[in-house]
This record gives C-alpha cells, sequence and structure tokens, in this order.
C-alpha cells in the first residue's frame, strides 16, 4: 500500500488560526450557481475550479465541470469547487469574526459562537452502554498483531500523493479487542491538527465521550479541503480505512464519519461512494450527497443544519436530508427525539436510522449538543 509511518513526538492540539478568508460553493451547485464574493484587490474568475488569490495573482486548482466565479480580498486565497465533497470552518479557539454572506455561497469564515449553537461540550458521557440487538463485533486483520504503529501524524501515498493524516489510539489499547473506528473530517480552512485538539475537546468532542472505546483518524485536506478532484479523496479514505483494518484490532461494522461544513460533505460523501464501508455518518451544516441513486447503500445518517445558515444553504441540507431519508426507505413521518429539536424518521430500514436536526435561527455553525448526540447515534450500533 506504500503506507510510511512517521511518528512525531506529540500532537499540537491547538489549531492556529489565520486572517484567511475562504470563499468557495457546495458540490452540488457546481455549474448551476455562480459563487460571487466581493472583496478588495486580489480577483480571480475561472471555470471548472479556477481560483483567484493574493494581490490579483490567480492559481488553477482541477474541479468539476461546471463554472464559478470568485474575488478575494486582497492578501487572501478563494478555494474552487469540488468534484464530489466540499466546504468550510468551525469554531476554534479564539472565535473569529462573523459570516460575511454573498450570494449563492458565502464568506467561508469561522463562526462565532451563538447561544444553544456553539461548538460542542467536552463533558464525557462514559462507555456507551451495551445494546443487546447490536451484532457481535466484526474483527478486522489487524486483530491479535502484538506489534502495531503508536498514535501519530501518518503518511501514504495515494495516486502519487503524499497524504497525511493522524491517527489515535485509546491510552491501554488492547490489540485483541475490536474497536470503533472514527474518521473526523475537518472544515475548509482547518487542518488534521485542528480537529485532533480541537475547540470542545478531539475529534469535534467524540474522543472524551468515547471514553477509550474507539479510534480516531484526522485526514488532512489538500490546501486544506476536500475537492476529491478525480476521485483523489475518496480514494485516500479507502486506503486509510484499509490500512486501519490492516495495522489495528478495528470492529470492521463500526466504521464511522463525522464533519462540520466541508468536513460534513466529505461525510456525505464517503457515506454514498462507500456505503459498503461506513455504518453511520454525522454530517453538521453540509450538503450533498446528490441523489439517492448514486449511493451503495444505505447508512445511518445524523444531521444537523441551522436555518439561517448562508455559507452551506440550508436547503442543502434539507436535500441531504431527503436523499438519506429515500435511501433508509423511511417515510415522511417523524417523532420528536432527544436532544430537541431533532426528530427521527419513521419506517426506515432496520438499522438504518435518520435524525434530522434544524436549529431555527441558527448560521454556520455546530449545535452545542452535536458531540454528545452524535455519540449516542454512533453508539446504538
Amino acid at each position: 500500500m506504500g503506507n510510511a509511518v512517521r511518528r512525531q513526538g506529540s500532537f499540537v492540539w491547538f489549531l492556529a488560526l489565520t486572517s484567511a478568508t475562504w470563499v468557495g460553493c457546495s458540490p452540488e451547485e457546481q455549474g448551476t450557481t455562480p459563487v460571487v464574493g466581493t472583496g478588495g484587490a486580489g480577483s480571480g474568475v475561472g471555470t471548472a475550479g479556477a481560483a483567484a488569490g493574493r494581490g490579483g495573482t490567480t492559481s488553477l486548482l482541477p474541479g468539476a465541470a461546471g463554472t464559478g466565479m470568485t474575488q478575494g480580498r486582497a492578501g487572501t486565497a478563494a478555494v474552487p469547487p469540488n468534484t464530489g465533497a466540499p466546504l468550510p470552518p468551525p469554531n476554534t479557539v479564539p472565535p473569529p469574526p462573523a459570516n460575511q454572506p454573498v450570494a449563492g455561497g458565502g464568506m467561508l469564515m469561522p463562526p462565532a459562537p451563538r447561544a444553544g449553537t456553539g461548538a460542542p461540550p467536552v463533558a464525557g458521557t462514559g462507555a456507551p452502554p451495551a445494546n443487546p440487538n447490536t451484532p457481535p463485533p466484526a474483527m478486522s486483520a489487524g486483530c491479535g498483531k502484538a506489534m502495531f504503529p503508536a498514535s501519530a501524524r501518518m503518511t501514504m501515498d495515494v495516486m502519487g500523493l503524499q497524504r497525511e493524516y493522524i491517527v489515535k489510539l485509546p491510552t491501554g489499547y488492547d490489540p485483541n479487542k475490536p474497536y470503533r473506528l472514527i474518521f473526523a473530517w475537518h472544515y475548509l480552512g482547518g487542518s488534521a491538527q485542528g480537529i485532533a485538539g480541537g475547540f470542545g475537546g478531539g475529534y469535534y468532542g467524540l474522543e472524551t465521550m468515547s471514553a477509550g472505546s474507539a479510534i480516531f483518524v484526522a485526514p488532512e485536506g489538500i490546501d486544506a479541503a476536500w475537492p476529491n478532484t478525480g476521485g483523489r479523496d475518496v480514494n485516500f479514505a479507502k486506503q486509510m480505512v484499509e490500512f486501519m483494518r490492516t495495522n489495528y484490532c478495528v470492529d470492521n461494522k463500526r466504521i464511522f464519519s463525522v464533519g462540520f461544513s466541508y468536513g460534513a460533505i466529505m461525510s456525505n460523501t464517503v457515506g454514498c461512494q462507500m456505503g459498503d464501508v461506513f455504518r453511520a455518518i454525522a454530517p453538521m451544516s453540509g450538503s450533498g450527497p446528490l441523489s439517492a441513486g448514486q449511493c451503495k447503500g444505505p447508512v445511518a445518517a445524523w444531521i444537523a443544519h441551522g436555518t439561517a445558515d448562508t455559507t452551506v444553504q440550508f436547503t442543502g441540507g434539507q436535500r441531504s436530508r431527503d436523499t438519506w431519508v429515500m435511501k433508509n426507505g423511511c417515510t415522511t413521518m417523524t417523532m420528536p427525539t432527544d436532544p430537541s429539536p431533532c426528530v427521527s424518521y419513521q419506517g426506515c430500514m432496520d438499522g438504518y436510522p435518520v435524525t434530522w436536526c434544524e436549529n431555527q435561527g441558527a448560521g454556520h455553525t455546530q449545535p452545542s449538543y452535536g458531540g454528545s448526540a452524535i455519540w449516542k447515534f454512533f453508539s446504538q450500533f
């Protein structure tokens, strides 16, 4: 597989904030909705993923068929469309300026926390309770291996590109015990290090709540994004899954994906294209997949979106919800579920629930209950 492990002495647990402003569009809007941003001296216009950068200089990045128009502020960089994943950033420390929306897309800035819609809480919930209806674990090839790579930032060759990702094993990792495997994708402009030690707890707050019952992976996007150009990011996901299964004791039936904004769109993408691998996904403020017919199989989905989101439009989240409702065979009937304002769709295929959390008045941000609710959702499997 050409994997090379590069260990570092310690994780960097803080995401370095920059003053960069990001402009982009959702993958499902490519070729249909131009994204127009206003700014200063730096500007650019492009097709199929053209982006404008600093002081009027222009760089071209590959993208999907379609057109996009972006204008950058002086000294900022614009990020182009994608081909099957994409978008922005959540709350980090300290919170940056509020969002500045533009027509059809948005200024992709990390939002300031809002009451009831901020970053996930740090408080853990302990080990998940045993569910008598869950199937026994499916042991991976890495189970029983006395020698295994330690927690570290690692690299692998994917389609001729060196890709990086962080692996975090639980304290006291037991190679004979199958663990849940959780992939946590960063937002546009974010980083693997920011997710590994992010605001509100590592891996969107799930590491603390897992109480040592899960292995976490934080992948690093090229140019801090997930355009999936030529399928490169999905291939990256596939190779990471294979590496993890080969080298660690993973429960093959309990592999999950979580992300915010661009990371949410990437979660929808792997859930669709790798439905035979991922058991459940939890996209927050994302969009996609384009249609249920493109997806390999049903995937349990927990979805959250703010009604006032102008970065990834609220309608994009609704379409994402509708896709999984259709793919999982659910009816349009819902029942309230914990926490409020979430609802669960009824009549879904056994083992493939869909939970929808519509946050009234919330913008492009993570819900405060996100971490605890997502962990509860994942824990049922």
